[in-house]
């Protein structure tokens, strides 16, 4: 039943029609109160026009945008230009990053870099040596941070919710949380109950599956890896989560939109079933 669905979608793709676009068939579903995006790593190895076209075929209307298409230089001429491609294709850009800082030049760069965009938070990854100048950063501009979780990848950097809680201490600094669900499974956290346990913190979500709750883990359509998205889903809706859930799919980096058609349908259709 489940490659029926998924050859479904591909097929209602192939031929020009929207089969995940539920605001577009007349009707009312659970996941409507969900704002399902993409994080742009997903579609790194495409152009920006690429990407948009995809996204619209898909029905998903948010972007996290990466440099590799709005490089940190842009000026506020090409940011208005970015911004204006993306509304053409119903597409919101709705935040920068991940942006990685390890020296106080890249803080200052980066924070200079959100501000030309006209954004009120950003997604980044700061070194440790460099957060007392975030912290400053984002007292002096009104500039918010959401810091990437990276799980065993990188545990030396913010690896999980519980070091962003333990080294910011506070979310009324400024600072919360883009939580990478899949990278917490692999640090062998649990995200439905980090999700609760955490919630005032968790300003963004990237969300895939992946094989393994271990390091050796690896991102598979949604459904076909070893994640609980049920009750993820369930967490998200207990607390009133009301920001951007991305898709961030890291393998089939040359042809990655088959793998986001079944996962976004997949977790619509958890979100529609679950209470």
């Amino acid at each position: 039943m489940k490659r029926f669905v998924v050859l479904t979608i591909l097929v209602s793709l192939l031929c020009g029609t929207n089969p995940l676009d539920l605001s577009a068939q007349g009707s009312v579903h659970k996941s409507d109160g969900f704002h399902i995006g993409a994080a742009g790593y997903t579609f790194r190895k495409f152009s920006i026009d690429q990407t948009l076209e995809s996204l619209q075929r898909l029905g998903i209307k948010y972007l996290s945008i990466k440099d590799f298409w709005l490089p940190l230089d842009a000026t506020v001429e090409d940011m208005a230009a970015f911004r204006d491609k993306c509304a053409s294709y119903g597409v919101d850009p709705y935040i920068l990053g991940p942006i990685y800082m390890s020296t106080p030049e890249q803080v200052e760069e980066a924070f200079a870099y959100v501000r030309r965009f006209g954004s009120e938070m950003f997604i980044g990854v700061p070194s440790y040596d460099v957060l007392d100048l975030v912290v400053r950063k984002v007292r002096e501009t009104g500039i918010k941070m959401a810091i990437h979780t990276h799980g065993p990848d990188l545990p030396d950097l913010f690896p999980d919710i519980r070091v962003v809680v333990e080294k910011v201490g506070d979310p009324t600094l400024g600072i919360g949380c883009c939580m990478d669900l899949a990278h917490s499974y692999r640090y062998g956290q649990d995200p439905a109950k980090d999700i609760r346990k955490y919630a005032k913190w968790i300003w963004d979500i990237h969300i895939k599956d992946v094989t393994l709750p271990s390091k050796a883990g690896v991102a598979k359509e949604m459904g076909r890896g070893g994640m609980d998205i049920p009750a993820i889903v369930k967490s998200l809706r207990r607390i009133g989560y009301k920001g951007v859930i991305s898709i961030e799919y890291e393998a089939d980096e040359d042809d990655p939109l088959p793998a986001v058609a079944e996962t976004a349908g997949y977790l619509r259709g958890v979100m529609d079933a679950a209470k």
